[in-house]
């Protein structure tokens, strides 16, 4: 927390709760809070004053909180939002995480998480200040870590602006969400955030939850008691190796309900326990989750937790997939090039102009890692001193041809090719109906009906 004070606004119609939050939070000395027992003044206070963030009770007479936070999405104001409820009505405050709010608290509320969850909302709101001047920036402007970025080469300005959002992220511990197709590059996405904080002396570590049976994903992030040899050894998880540093969590649909409720306890407390073992373990790490779905969907309503979806999908980053970033085809597929040349101590000068329109006319269903697979493959193949076309299998070649084909293919009815013909074929001869019917081998009039074209008018 900076030493300034941070303006905190607590709306909630019981004055008991306000009085006693306000005097907690002055005594931090971290906090100004401010009292709004009326929740009918909360948008002029709002228009009137700044604040860092606001504690929000949901169930007020007059004006509801989740009315509030409604008014507050619909003028623009991004002030995070923390809600106060009943342990009976959680399942609105996560209704009104999905609504915009940042965090909720059940009353009565712990003071230290109460401390935790407020100094992230600030961080939060910072970081959303920070973005939101991205956009008023050049997208070419330079970012700071260039180095940690160099594996994800692009002249895309909406790459750009990703990057700048990412490493203006990458400054706080805001646990973060990437979406995006498989094979998009999220996981060099979040080695860049993971390298461009202030963690990256620490471990980054990586788990696809593909990877795990669904039994065994448990032991493997928070740890496992093992047999080995007649004795049991504790086998330490991903969480305790990764202390301090970032963890990476691909395909996150795939955990199991319990291991969610787990995650989602040891992200909100800071504290989890092993398999098997009821000793407290303290978790000092980021997370980055990713998927290539959208889980808020109606399809993972019954199989995601909402509460550890709300929590982890806050602050979200998009991927965009390569064909919709066709200009980064030949900038990417040099960039591995140079990669793999001096891995396998090859002078390869470059890629040549047939090979390069072939990759640019495909459209990468497995998107980057599929390029620099290609790549890979070529540069293991080739015997000259520049990529070419025959530097690729032949099943690979044939893959390549058929999608580029596919790719800019567009069917059409056999009606609208005939008319087409046929109306090139009156342009060819120069707007001559006769010489055409003639070459199409067809009468005048079945040449006007194919082509829609208008009836000659005869001369008296």
């Amino acid at each position: 927390m900076s030493e300034t004070l941070r303006k905190v606004l607590i709306v909630d119609d019981d004055m008991a709760v306000t009085n006693y939050f306000m005097v907690f939070l002055m005594q931090t000395e971290l906090f100004e809070p401010e009292v709004e027992n009326d929740s009918r003044q909360v948008m002029g206070r709002l228009q009137d004053e700044e604040y860092d963030v606001i504690m929000l009770d949901l169930d007020m007479p007059n004006v509801t909180g989740m009315e509030i936070l409604t008014r507050m999405r619909a003028e623009d104001i991004h002030i995070p939002v923390v809600i106060l409820t009943g342990a009976s009505d959680v399942d609105l405050a996560v209704r009104a995480m999905k609504h915009g709010a940042f965090d909720y608290l059940t009353k009565p509320v712990d003071d230290e998480h109460l401390l935790e969850v407020l100094s992230s909302a600030v961080e939060m709101g910072v970081m959303q200040a920070s973005m939101e001047k991205l956009t008023e920036k050049v997208a070419t402007g330079e970012l700071q870590h260039q180095a940690a970025f160099a594996h994800l080469p692009t002249e895309n300005p909406e790459m750009l602006k990703l990057f700048h959002e990412a490493e203006t992220l990458a400054g706080g511990n805001l646990n973060l969400f990437i979406h995006g197709e498989r094979g998009c590059g999220k996981k060099w996405l979040a080695k860049a955030i993971h390298q461009a904080s202030g963690r990256a002396d620490k471990p980054f570590l990586a788990l696809d939850c593909t990877s795990q049976a669904p039994d065994e994903l448990s032991g493997v992030l928070f740890g496992r008691a093992q047999d080995w040899q007649g004795a049991t050894k504790e086998v330490e998880g991903i969480l305790t190796r990764a202390q301090g540093g970032t963890v990476f969590m691909n395909n996150i649909e795939h955990m199991s309900p319990p291991v969610q409720v787990r995650l989602n306890h040891a992200i909100q407390t800071g504290e989890y326990y092993s398999d098997n073992s009821t000793a407290i373990l303290n978790c000092d790490t980021r997370f980055i989750m990713a998927s290539t779905h959208d889980l808020t969907s109606s399809r993972f309503q019954d199989s995601f937790s909402r509460d550890l979806l709300y929590h982890v999908t806050t602050t979200s980053l998009h991927m965009p997939a390569l064909r919709e970033r066709p200009c980064d085809i030949p900038v990417l597929a040099h960039h591995f090039l140079a990669e793999e040349s001096r891995r396998n101590n090859k002078k390869i000068a470059g890629i040549s102009d047939e090979f390069l329109a072939l990759l640019q006319d495909y459209f990468f269903p497995g998107n980057v890692q599929e390029l620099r697979k290609l790549i890979i493959s070529a540069v293991a193949l080739t015997r000259d001193d520049l990529l070419d076309v025959d530097d690729i299998s032949a099943y690979s070649r044939e893959r390549l041809t058929l999608g580029a084909f596919t790719h800019r293919f567009q069917p059409r009815t056999l009606a609208d090719v005939v008319r087409t013909h046929v109306r090139d074929t009156v342009r060819y001869c120069h707007g001559d109906r006769r010489e055409a019917a003639r070459l199409l081998q067809i009468n005048e009039e079945e040449l006007a009906a194919h082509a829609d074209l208008p009836g000659e008018e005869k001369e008296d």
